[in-house]
């Protein structure tokens, strides 16, 4: 039986007086109560997210309640509530608390729409392309490293070899700079710019990115279809909302007099 929730919305209750729940006491503890309001809601939530509650889960709920009441009044004894720093992890809290039940209630009221996933799917599939490549790298610090890699190369240097003793990118180096398959939208900008302009088994001239400089060699070329839309949309509307959420604290911010008292005033 998981109770992992349960047991979670139960130790928060810790950080929290039980006086500032309204309703009847379910249960008192040295004389003080236990709300069933409280006992209510960790009911509710339990249902809410598909968990059965039969007796025995209201059994355990009764329980732990119990129990952090005995934690939580010993914790009131020792001052422990009167503490500087649990008082400053309780006004986190708090915080925390408040502000996810916002964005959990802004999003309820701003859901991603279907036209706005379909047209972000769109985008996906072009920005994806309908080519994936094969390919392998050597990434070097700098340019001259880079043209004298070519030179080696020219010369009859093995790919697999130099790309081993040379290159600094730890993901593909051990493995003779082979980078597999993968979409040319997967890469930054430059990188997939060269390997679209390359042909089989051809070498590229030194690339530079932000993670360095490369020589790249494509190996083959293959259709790609796109994955349903199905497959993705899920992971998409996630994207979009996340970018909603971005927009509201971008606009929040342009609207708000912030002062940041950490940084110097300026002159």
């Amino acid at each position: 039986m998981k109770l992992s929730r349960i047991t979670l919305l139960l130790l928060a209750t810790l950080s929290f007086s039980a006086s500032a729940i309204a309703g009847d006491a379910v249960a008192t503890v040295n004389g003080k109560p236990i709300k069933q309001s409280l006992f209510d809601f960790i009911v509710k939530d339990a249902t809410d997210h598909g968990q059965k509650v039969d007796d025995n889960v209201r059994d355990v709920i009764m329980s732990k309640l119990i129990s952090s009441e005995l934690v939580l009044q010993e914790a009131q004894k020792s001052g422990m509530d009167k503490k500087p720093d649990y008082l400053a992890k309780e006004e986190l809290t708090r915080r925390e608390l408040l502000v996810n039940v916002y964005i959990q209630d802004y999003m309820k009221n701003h859901p991603v729409s279907e036209s706005d996933t379909k047209a972000a799917y769109e985008k996906f599939k072009t920005e994806l392309g309908d080519k994936e490549y094969n390919a392998r790298h050597i990434l070097v610090a700098s340019e001259a490293e880079a043209k004298d890699v070519i030179a080696q190369l020219n010369k009859g240097g093995d790919f697999s070899k130099i790309a081993k003793e040379k290159s600094i990118d730890p993901g593909s180096k051990e493995k003779g700079g082979d980078l597999g398959w993968f979409a040319l939208g997967g890469m930054v900008k430059p990188f997939g710019e060269a390997v679209a302009k390359l042909q089989k088994g051809k070498v590229s001239d030194p690339v530079q990115t932000q993670f360095g400089w490369h020589v790249i060699k494509l190996d083959d070329v293959r259709e790609l279809k796109a994955p349903a839309y199905d497959k993705v949309k899920e992971n998409l509307q996630k994207q979009l909302g996340q970018r909603q959420l971005e927009k509201m604290l971008t606009d929040l911010r342009a609207k708000a007099t912030v002062v940041d008292n950490t940084k110097p005033a300026k002159k």
